[in-house]
């Protein structure tokens, strides 16, 4: 039985390496930057592994091309709006074209920071209070009840954008109207979390299993933008120092919130614990980073994988779909 099955896997992996595969990266969203050095790392990965790659910017290349390029299969490597919101999910199915990760209505839940957080909760699934603010009612809302409501200090969260864009922690009035105002650049919803005073981890999610997971250390106020792509002070740990029933605990969450928003295939889940001991689901990603200094490869490394077995994988798993 063992040897039919590792048979059968290679056919599969020989007929993968037949296709031509797009790796989908750059376009118009406010993370375009990462994008391109995922797409880069992920390109390479999979021409080290044997197959037949092409790079593709979607800021430059329009999609309809992908049949002319005569593509076999997609490896999504956009984050943001406009490759990890359902968008170019839908115009790929559309397109007949396979493509790596969740599928529509998964990648739009997901993404979306308001609508994952009220699955959470319908879910059981642990996560901090919050409430949402709308760019129409601004005007009107108390913020001096909402910082009261959150227990006196937030987190302020475009309800779309990743990689941190557009984040900013306010105990305030006046930090929580700019912040705001920020915000509102981004995005016409806005979230409004109680502010997690804890450590905070990360669990990649491969197929039906969760690796092993990371925990991220910053002296800056929280893990935004600068501590996760500039600063040369953040500490990723891996294995992250909990005990092993902690460990397991948060991987049975995070794979019970992943599966809660429909996401599929591979995804990264982002998770903090409390003074009080209590785990809260932040979000799921998607299309995480994947730098070969990201924190997916740094978890699939210690699981076991390198990163062009790591793409490989991925990229297998959207032909189970």
């Amino acid at each position: 039985m063992g040897s039919t099955l590792g048979s059968s896997m290679e056919s599969s992996l020989a007929l993968l390496k037949q296709e031509k595969i797009a790796v989908l990266y750059g376009g118009n969203s406010a993370e375009r930057e990462v994008s391109l050095k995922s797409g880069q790392a992920i390109a390479k990965g999979l021409e080290e592994a044997g197959f037949n790659v092409v790079l593709i910017d979607t800021k430059t290349v329009p999609l309809t091309d992908l049949l002319s390029k005569k593509i076999d299969r997609v490896f999504i490597a956009l984050h943001g709006r406009g490759g990890e919101d359902g968008c170019l999910q839908g115009a790929l199915e559309y397109l007949n074209i396979p493509y790596t990760g969740s599928n529509v209505l998964g990648s739009s839940l997901s993404m979306d920071k308001v609508r994952s957080k009220q699955i959470f909760k319908a879910c059981d699934i642990p996560t901090a209070p919050f409430t949402v603010v709308n760019k129409v009612d601004f005007a009107t809302v108390s913020l001096e009840k909402i910082l009261a409501d959150l227990g006196g200090r937030v987190m302020v969260k475009p309800a779309n954008e990743g990689s941190s864009i557009g984040m900013a922690q306010a105990k305030t009035i006046t930090q929580l109207r700019n912040a705001l105002i920020e915000a509102f650049g981004f995005d016409t919803q806005v979230l409004l979390e109680a502010w997690i005073d804890g450590p905070e981890y990360t669990v990649t999610i491969l197929g039906d299993k969760a690796l092993p997971a990371i925990h991220m250390e910053t002296p800056r106020e929280f893990y935004d933008y600068e501590a996760k792509y500039q600063s040369t002070s953040t500490q990723y740990h891996c294995p992250c120092g909990l005990s092993e029933d902690d460990e397991n605990e948060i991987k049975t969450l995070s794979i019970k919130a992943f599966n809660a928003t429909g996401a599929q295939g591979w995804g990264r889940v982002d998770i903090m614990r409390n003074r009080a001991g209590e785990w809260q689901i932040l979000e799921v990603n998607t299309v995480p980073g994947m730098t070969e200094t990201s924190l997916v490869p740094k978890a699939a490394k210690v699981f076991g994988l390198n990163f062009s077995e790591l793409v490989t994988q991925i990229l297998q798993l959207s032909a189970k779909k």
